[in-house]
């Protein structure tokens, strides 16, 4: 990716990442919504949002299609901080490394309370 474009894309993830708070959907109160990361295209007309979310896959999924349907709102904040002739597209994917991160820390999270079970001493055989 560019030096430009990967610069754009940080620029439209902070600004994804502040406007997605003054949404104001309900749908998003419940859930932890982050913006992970952005990937805009060499020829800047679209840019993938990938979204993680907290709640499992299905919650991610619907703070996914409430963001898509809000793609307008986002691309009038972007189009007011960040100088551009053109908008890219929006397009929200979700992104689960959350679940991943809960279920590594879940089994981390076992594998101590395994270790203090036994006084701290691991039995290799």
């Amino acid at each position: 990716m560019p030096h430009n474009t990967q610069r754009l894309s940080e620029d439209i993830k902070r600004e994804i990442s502040v406007s997605i708070r003054d949404l104001g959907d309900e749908r998003l109160d419940g859930g932890f919504a982050t913006v992970s990361h952005c990937e805009v295209s060499s020829d800047l007309s679209r840019c993938k949002v990938y979204i993680a979310a907290r709640g499992g896959a299905e919650k991610t999924k619907e703070i996914v299609s409430v963001l898509q349907n809000a793609a307008g709102f986002f691309k009038r904040r972007i189009n007011e901080r960040i100088k551009m002739r053109k908008i890219p597209d929006l397009k929200f994917l979700p992104d689960n490394s959350l679940d991943y991160y809960d279920k590594i820390q879940s089994i981390l999270d076992e594998t101590k309370d395994a270790k203090s079970g036994t006084g701290g001493m691991v039995n290799d055989e």
